[in-house]
């Protein structure tokens, strides 16, 4: 289902709980909602459509990825760098690394490492920024 996305500033600084396999739906409403803002959008977090939820969805060069518990575990590579977001209006200076490793579940729960680089690998930290309750 297409979520309205939120814009509500005090909601998307709060920090998402883990998800769960009960969530899975959750994924789905990520993957309905990225599809209809394709056109300014490359990922979006649970959080973007109202859920408190540790879940993320990223445009990847091989198809969009949901990621359930994403965790960065290796950075290299900083840079500074401009980004916009649906839940904000203008766009805001930041810092991000051009390398990645992470870890998360699938959407079947089961474990995955991969490592991201360029713009996935920035659309990845930013979409995870959001389940810290980090706003650009």
């Amino acid at each position: 289902m297409i979520r309205p996305v939120v814009r509500d500033i005090f909601f998307l600084s709060q920090r998402s709980e883990e998800a769960s396999a009960e969530d899975i739906s959750i994924g789905q409403d990520l993957r309905d909602t990225l599809r209809a803002h394709r056109e300014h959008c490359i990922g979006m977090a649970a959080n973007m459509i109202g859920y408190q939820k540790r879940i993320i969805i990223v445009d990847t060069p091989a198809g969009d990825m949901l990621m359930f518990d994403p965790v960065i575990t290796k950075r290299s590579g900083p840079y500074e760098t401009e980004e916009g977001c649906l839940s904000l209006d203008g766009v805001r200076k930041t810092l991000r690394y051009r390398e990645i490793e992470t870890e998360f579940y699938d959407e079947r729960f089961k474990k995955h490492r991969m490592r991201f680089s360029g713009l996935t690998a920035q659309a990845v930290q930013h979409e995870i920024d959001h389940l810290d309750g980090m706003i650009i």
